[in-house]
């Protein structure tokens, strides 16, 4: 991404459901990346509907240490697709909500200090600042509802769709993503998860 970027290039790859003007805003908001990653990325647009979108920060979901089964509620990020969620859609069997925690980064700074030198602790940062580690996605500060904070995409619990009461959605949702932090957030499940090249070749048992 970057400023040279073509709006009649990118626009085949851009979300096909917006309006005009929120595509133009996507765009712009492209063209800046990754120097404009900050509060573009949430939206309070869907602030007060009962419904879970993917991407969206709540409270109080559960997070169980494997080693030890110590289990305790945090703040998380929702990986599963919204349709998914939705309580409408009848299905033969129940959908879960995948997660993963949301962990500030001034803890996971202090984590590393003494363990890698300053200069590479820097470094590390600033290109999590920038979304260029595959693993991380960085969450920037929003207003006094979250510090900045990271979550990591291999981390991921689950628990079933109705642990989070719709009814008392609006008061657990920390944020939504805004269409330019969801294309942010998607491209990187995408990238982490789906990537293609692992030079690994796979032979079939038909030949």
């Amino acid at each position: 991404m970057g400023s040279d970027m073509n709006f009649d290039d990118l626009k085949i790859y851009l979300p096909k459901y917006l309006s005009s003007e929120s595509e133009k805003q996507l765009f712009s908001s492209l063209k800046g990346f990754p120097n404009n990653i900050d509060e573009r990325l949430y939206s309070d647009y869907l602030r007060d509907t009962k419904i879970i979108y993917q991407g969206d920060g709540l409270k109080d979901l559960l997070a169980v240490n494997l080693k030890t089964l110590d289990k305790k509620n945090v703040n998380g990020m929702i990986f599963s697709n919204t349709c998914d969620l939705a309580t409408e859609n009848v299905r033969n069997f129940p959908s879960q909500i995948v997660y993963a925690p949301i962990i500030s980064l001034d803890k996971y700074k202090s984590a590393l200090k003494g363990k890698i030198d300053s200069v590479r602790l820097q470094s590390h940062i600033e290109a999590i600042k920038k979304q260029l580690i595959t693993q991380i996605f960085y969450l920037p500060e929003k207003g006094q509802s979250l510090k900045e904070s990271i979550v990591f995409l291999d981390r991921i619990f689950n628990v079933d769709n109705d642990f989070v009461k719709r009814d008392s959605l609006k008061d657990n949702r920390i944020f939504t993503l805004s269409d330019y932090g969801n294309y942010l957030f998607l491209f990187k499940l995408s990238l982490h998860f789906t990537r293609i090249q692992d030079k690994v070749e796979r032979k079939s048992n038909s030949f």
